[in-house]
């Protein structure tokens, strides 16, 4: 928690407590104020200002699974162990893979589990490098019928989970989740990332958006009735998926 040299000096007048033990008290008090200030200025900062400052300076470069980048908030990949350990998908569809830091971290989820496969479905490969038994990787538009056909065909009886992490703008988001609406399974999930960008200006490092995600939501939901947003699933609070864990009730 501490400067390593700031840890030194107070070891080095450790003879005033001996000494002076209220003398040292106060040195100490002195020594770790900068350090102090440091962490109140750190932690005083609002919600949106951490949630700006983690997508400017931390989720593009710094974030990964494994060694593999994975453009996520990490207080949703927490959500998301949570509920496929209380699922036990047979299928993970992960609509929108990037380099597939987030495939990965599906496919050994599964591992841990004993069972399950995860389907990567995304139009760009050229940033992909992912390598994994449980991975089967389909290549082209999300919601192309040839495409969507081909998910189905191998989600056919099983327990499906549905991640969206494809093309942001409303009118794609819409046409995706009404084509993958009937492969998740009672009690799953329908997840929609990233309608964070509905919200936040383009300046904070985000699209900024005025229809993206948030927006197809909203739309989705008044038009099938077997979804309901589970609100449990943004307990924490800095999440990227407003409104966008979508369960299956009915």
């Amino acid at each position: 928690m501490f400067e390593r040299h700031t840890l030194l000096e107070i070891a080095r007048n450790a003879k005033l407590l001996l000494r002076q033990p209220r003398t040292f008290v106060q040195y100490v008090a002195k020594v770790l104020q900068p350090t102090q200030r440091f962490y109140r200025r750190r932690f005083a900062q609002s919600l949106e200002d951490w949630l700006a400052y983690h997508q400017r300076q931390v989720v593009f470069e710094q974030c990964s699974w494994m060694g593999v980048k994975t453009l996520k908030n990490p207080l949703d990949v927490w959500v998301y162990q949570e509920i496929v350990h209380r699922v036990q998908p047979d299928v993970i569809v992960e609509i929108g893979s990037a380099a597939g830091g987030s495939t990965l971290y599906f496919a050994q989820l599964c591992d841990l589990l004993g069972k399950g496969a995860v389907i990567s479905i995304d139009i760009d490969r050229s940033n992909y490098h992912v390598s994994h038994p449980r991975i089967t990787t389909l290549t082209g538009h999300s919601s192309s019928p040839e495409l969507v056909a081909q998910v189905y065909e191998r989600c056919v009886g099983k327990t499906t989970l549905v991640i969206h992490d494809g093309d942001h703008h409303k009118p794609q988001v819409l046409r995706d989740l009404r084509a993958y609406a009937d492969l998740v399974s009672l009690h799953s999930y329908l997840i929609v990332e990233d309608g964070i960008v509905d919200l936040f200006r383009l300046r904070d490092g985000f699209w900024g958006l005025k229809d993206g995600p948030l927006a197809a939501v909203e739309v989705f939901l008044r038009e099938d009735p077997r979804f309901a947003v589970d609100h449990a699933c943004e307990r924490y609070l800095l999440t990227y998926n407003p409104r966008g864990y979508l369960k299956r009730i009915r």
